[in-house]
């Protein structure tokens, strides 16, 4: 069976992913993993997560159940996750070094 990944933004900066297992697993769903997302700098939470729940109908249900729910004064999204963009992102290229222009 397959499992499926949910996205979950606008959570409180202090929710750590045990969290989120228990939050996700609490109407007796299995969750697969929780990944609270963080600055790589700083270490800090950027506010949002990702859940793997084992089967789409248990990440149905946690959508269902879940999605707009208030936490600390945060109303939670939860969505399912779409697919990272694949090629061609990204890469600023290199900055110009100045000077003049050849006469």
């Amino acid at each position: 069976m397959p499992s499926t990944k949910l996205f979950v933004g606008n959570i409180p900066y202090a929710t750590t992913e045990q969290e989120l297992q228990e939050l996700f697993g609490r109407s007796g769903a299995k969750v697969t993993s929780a990944r609270v997302i963080t600055d790589f700098d700083t270490g800090r939470s950027k506010g949002y997560a990702f859940v793997e729940m084992a089967t789409p109908e248990d990440a149905q249900k946690a959508i269902q159940e879940l999605h707009n729910l208030s936490i600390a004064g945060r109303n939670i999204v939860v969505s399912e996750a779409r697919p990272r963009p694949t090629g061609g992102g990204g890469g600023g290229g290199g900055a110009r070094r100045g000077g003049r222009p050849a006469a």
